[in-house]
């Protein structure tokens, strides 16, 4: 059974929610998920032989939610080499403003920098065309699912 770290920031609460939705569906599909809760984030750096799905949502000028930021700026001050590891990001946004998804973009870049490698595209949400996220993120999770079994050793 693969092991699946879940990260999320929320402002609002879609995010946490899309991601409790995330994290059921993945269970009912075998994995075993941890659901990383704000308090307990900060300082958790994801293990290269497990993977990572982040979902958060953006807030102001295209900033990470004020729960993800503690996790955030420790991966980039501390800038482990994690060239093993397989991660994902839903990125939530409104795209009525310039900087759509930029909190989900960020954490795309930064895990890529640290060589980390994307299993599936970034998922955008836009609020604009979805009230659901968590419906999104099920779509999405049948692709991501796929390529887990099919591209990764389980």
């Amino acid at each position: 059974m693969k092991k699946v770290n879940l990260v999320f920031g929320t402002v609002y609460g879609s995010a946490q929610f899309a991601a409790e939705t995330l994290e059921k569906e993945m269970q009912v599909l075998g994995y075993d998920v941890t659901l990383w809760q704000p308090n307990d984030v900060a300082s958790f750096i994801p293990p290269q032989d497990e993977l990572l799905v982040v979902v958060t949502s953006t807030t102001g000028q295209g900033d990470l939610p004020e729960d993800i930021q503690p996790w955030y700026h420790n991966l980039k001050n501390l800038a482990p080499y994690l060239p093993a590891l397989n991660y994902s990001v839903i990125a939530l946004g409104d795209s009525s403003y310039e900087t759509f998804c930029g909190a989900g973009r960020a954490v795309d870049v930064l895990l890529s920098e640290l060589g980390a490698k994307p299993l599936v595209e970034l998922l955008e949400i836009d609020a604009c065309e979805t009230m659901e996220p968590e419906v999104e993120a099920i779509k999405w999770l049948e692709r991501w699912n796929q390529v887990v079994k099919t591209e990764l050793v389980a």
